[in-house]
């Protein structure tokens, strides 16, 4: 139990960062609920999941198998990853805004998440960096326990999207950019220093 409660809030805690990173998918979040729909949140999350859901079962089906022999080395990549990511979400944090200019925003919100994901390098970057390493760590305790990673990582895209979507579709945001801005800081920081604890695990096995 500890185990899944513990994976559970590492995927969590690292689902927000990325959450809270400013790109497209935000970008089209709070565009469409300019219209005053605050469920367009959940919608956009509902897109995206299906993006990750397919990198998920392609990790578990097939480049989980290729990569036991390179378990070590992905670790490695991942942990480097997590600090360097950190450490741009830190420094991203200055100037961060929920505010920004208002577009025009047509088509459907599935849609939108989804294309948004894909279209997204860093969405990309992140999942053959962090994501694989932590989905492929998470199945050394088995492939239930590597899907708890991602429920809580798929929780922290929910809330943090249908937190912004409530707050737009109310003419307002919740969160002052100041606000906004030291939460993207303490996320940084937190995959610094667990990229840092990561790869101190890893040399001492």
């Amino acid at each position: 139990m500890y185990d899944v409660i513990q994976t559970f809030l590492i995927g969590l805690v690292i689902g927000l960062t990325g959450a809270l990173a400013p790109g497209p998918t935000l970008v089209a979040t709070i565009n469409a609920s300019m219209a005053g729909d605050w469920k367009i949140g959940p919608k956009v999350t509902a897109g995206h999941m299906i993006a990750e859901s397919v990198i998920f079962l392609l990790i578990v089906l097939g480049l989980a198998t290729l990569a036991l022999p390179y378990t070590s080395a992905i670790a490695l990549i991942g942990g480097v990853a997590l600090i360097v990511f950190g450490a741009l979400t830190i420094a991203g944090s200055r100037g961060a805004t929920l505010n920004g200019p208002v577009m025009g925003t047509a088509g459907n919100p599935y849609v939108a998440g989804l294309v948004t994901s894909a279209a997204n390098p860093y969405f990309w970057i992140w999942w053959l960096t962090v994501g694989s390493a932590m989905v492929i760590a998470g199945l050394t305790g088995g492939i239930a326990l590597a899907a708890v990673f991602m429920v809580g990582h798929w929780c922290a895209d929910l809330g943090w999207y249908t937190f912004v979507s409530a707050g737009i579709s109310r003419g307002r945001t919740l969160l002052s950019d100041l606000s906004y801005q030291r939460i993207m800081a303490v996320c940084g920081i937190f995959l610094v220093l667990f990229g840092a604890y990561y790869l101190s695990s890893l040399f001492m096995r």
